[in-house]
């Protein structure tokens, strides 16, 4: 079951952020909206992660944010929620919400990958804190997943032998040794030099190799 979502949108700076609560306890899930709510924070809540997963769809056009999780849950636990989103490359940064006596699994999910573990009863300064740097930390990955789906794009463009000779200017080559290796001329060489650079819109061989090895 869903909670009502709260009013999306988005302003000059980007999309709002979302943080997305899926705990079983209604009582903490209200709390944890009227948290957020206070600080000007958008969320949405589930009553398991069965119903989570069956929104996920409806988020794919994923929002900067942050994912709070209970450990215990009827069903799917916590943890095996998250490593389910971790196969599935889930963007937003984890926060285990865990008691006292589940902190042995909370580590186990700091070592799969979960942004922090937030012990119950907690501050609730603790964990705006925790999910506003949570939310920091998801702005960066997406600017950082639409720059590399920006690259991948100008990638597509290049004929195979803007490739060839992209391959060549990454490799150090001179336009000399290109010619030779692919039986062109310096001038054709240079013609398809001229146009990979314009494809990948960089304005220099150094600013071309950056974003080329940004993808590694």
């Amino acid at each position: 079951m869903t909670d009502t979502p709260d009013p999306t949108g988005a302003t000059s700076m980007g999309p709002e952020p979302l943080v997305l609560i899926v705990d079983d306890d209604e009582a903490m899930r209200r709390s944890m909206r009227f948290l957020f709510a206070s600080v000007g924070l958008a969320s949405e809540a589930y009553d398991s992660a069965d119903a989570f997963l069956a929104a996920l769809p409806d988020l794919a056009a994923m929002r900067p944010g942050a994912l709070v999780l209970d450990v215990r849950m009827p069903g799917m636990s916590g943890l095996e929620l998250q490593r389910h989103l971790s196969g599935h490359d889930f963007p937003l940064p984890i926060l285990i919400v865990t008691g006292h006596g589940d902190v042995q699994m909370a580590v186990e999910a700091l070592k799969a990958g979960a942004y922090d573990f937030i012990e119950k009863p907690f501050k609730e300064q603790h964990l705006l804190d925790m999910v506003e740097a949570a939310i920091r930390l998801s702005r960066e990955r997406l600017d950082r997943a639409t720059q590399r789906r920006g690259i991948e794009t100008r990638l597509a463009r290049l004929s195979p032998r803007e490739r060839e000779v992209l391959d060549g200017i990454l490799a150090g080559k001179a336009n000399k040794v290109m010619a030779q290796d692919l039986d062109l001329s310096i001038k054709t060489i240079e013609v398809y030099r001229a146009s990979v650079m314009s494809k990948m819109e960089a304005a220099s061989l150094a600013e071309l190799v950056r974003v080329v090895a940004s993808l590694d």
